[in-house]
């Protein structure tokens, strides 16, 4: 579920250094003027404690290609416990729920509204996992910058379109689904946000794949961005539902 590679593979985007991924004891240290710009991406975007604070979030993760829709999914997450729901539809157009906990990776799945059982039950539950993994790295990846795990190094400064650009590279010391991705975070010198990311996947040896991140908005006491923009592909991946909450039903985590 998560290798882009052409049009149809945008169903399964792939995130580097994921939640609750295990950390190596050895991580070598990130250099220090790229971690001072994730410092002041973080302050920008609200702050550690905002962010720390932020207990729900509700994003719809939808994908688009000339225009025509390809996929979406929705999810509702507790940020504090782990409780995790997620709905869609299969390739086939079957609609599909999975409630799980996100630290135990526990919980059960529907498929056209029959409880799944067995094998098909742990796949549907691995699949969901992969699917928040993935689609919160998406939408949070810059609040994720000092990570467990993560490096950080400063890729030097850019100027385009009337605006300069501070470059953080990311690499991954052993975290995460796909550990080998490599990312570059181009941070606006004048409002300190994530404007565009480039990446190339699982250390192939290929020109990086380049996104634009647009819409910066106030939700709850975060900022975050609705829109990625692939203008080479014509391809959007957008977050039409993105909500933040303080309270929400325990029936959203434990009813189909």
């Amino acid at each position: 579920m998560r290798r882009l590679r052409g049009a149809l593979s945008l169903l399964a985007l792939v995130a580097a250094a994921g939640p609750g991924s295990a950390q190596t004891t050895t991580t070598p240290p990130s250099d220090p003027k790229a971690m001072a710009v994730a410092d002041a991406v973080m302050k920008a975007l609200g702050g550690t404690e905002a962010w720390d604070k932020t207990h729900y979030l509700k994003f719809e993760f939808a994908v688009e290609k000339d225009g025509k829709p390809l996929t979406s999914r929705l999810h509702t997450w507790d940020k504090y416990t782990g409780r995790y729901r997620l709905e869609g539809k299969t390739r086939e157009g079957d609609p599909f729920l999975v409630l799980m906990n996100l630290n135990t990776k526990q919980g059960s799945s529907w498929l056209k509204g029959a409880k799944q059982e067995g094998e098909d039950a742990k796949k549907a539950l691995e699949n969901a996992y992969g699917a928040w993994v993935n689609d919160t790295y998406w939408l949070l990846s810059p609040y994720k910058m000092k990570d467990p795990g993560v490096i950080l190094a400063y890729g030097g400064e850019e100027k385009k379109d009337g605006a300069t650009y501070d470059k953080v590279v990311l690499t991954f010391d052993n975290v995460g689904l796909t550990p080998k991705d490599k990312y570059w975070l181009y941070v606006n010198r004048d409002t300190k946000m994530v404007d565009r990311w480039d990446y190339v996947l699982k250390g192939e040896n290929v020109p990086p794949t380049s996104w634009a991140w647009k819409g910066w908005q106030k939700k709850g006491a975060i900022l975050l961005a609705p829109d990625r923009i692939n203008m080479s592909q014509n391809v959007k991946i957008s977050f039409p539902v993105l909500d933040v909450a303080d309270s929400m039903s325990d029936t959203v985590f434990t009813t189909p």
